[in-house]
């Protein structure tokens, strides 16, 4: 089958997109607004972008009454936000924060969630912002810009939110021989319709030929990634000096 999104049919009973991009990781995103009114929701459309520094990204369609959703107009009007992972354990408290419900609405209460509180964020007149302290793996992000791609109504439009991570929040019960172990944390991703995957098993692959400048972006390791910097410009001056 084949069909062009907006100007024909797919001739399927449900629209297929959302299906083939799986899974997709979930950005259980919480913020506080600038009257100090605090917000938890999950966004299906979520990653990081870099890692030195490191960034993430989450997309958040408007809603069904073409509003913006609390999550942007927080981190934009507070300049931060956190990002909590959804884990096979909170999958319950993920879904109810999912609801659609009122800006006064403490979505951490109304989940029976228990709140942690930023450590490195600024914090101005709204106070800190709470993370979920039954996740395991937690995030502090100051708001860095947004892309705002427009779409049909109601809920077309979409506000691409990007930030820097500056503060990594990792509980010492995930961590198997120096690395964070997937076993343990369980991360629920969205697929398509209303479905959702748990991850308990991963298997490894390595690039053919990867020297080791291309295995410490795969790491992710932001050391490694600065010593080679630093030799690239120590060699620079040694050629200019020699």
């Amino acid at each position: 089958m084949f069909y062009e999104p907006g100007k024909t049919e797919h001739g399927l009973p449900y629209d297929p997109f959302k299906a083939c991009v799986v899974p997709r990781p979930i950005g259980w995103i919480s913020t506080v607004s600038s009257s100090g009114i605090y917000n938890l929701a999950p966004f299906s459309q979520f990653n990081n972008l870099t890692f030195d520094p490191p960034y993430v990204m989450f997309s958040a369609n408007q809603t069904t009454t073409s509003m913006r959703k609390d999550s942007v107009v927080n981190a934009e009007s507070t300049g931060k936000f956190c990002w909590s992972l959804a884990t096979w354990d909170l999958r319950e408290q993920v879904n109810i924060s999912s609801e659609e419900v009122p800006p006064d609405v403490d979505e951490f209460e109304r989940a029976e969630l228990e709140k942690e509180w930023s450590a490195v964020l600024p914090e101005g007149k709204e106070g800190k912002v709470p993370m979920v302290k039954a996740s395991p793996v937690k995030f502090e992000c100051l708001y860095h810009s947004t892309v705002r791609l427009p779409g049909n109504p109601p809920m077309g439009t979409v506000d691409v939110i990007i930030g820097r991570v500056v503060g990594i929040h990792v509980s010492d019960d995930v961590i198997t021989d120096g690395k964070v172990d997937i076993t343990k944390t369980q991360p629920i991703a969205r697929c398509g319709y209303y479905q959702y995957a748990v991850v308990r098993e991963t298997f490894d692959m390595i690039i053919p030929g990867m020297n080791e400048l291309i295995r410490s972006g795969m790491e992710g390791s932001a050391k490694k990634n600065k010593a080679a910097a630093e030799g690239s410009q120590i060699a620079e001056v040694l050629s200019k000096a020699g």
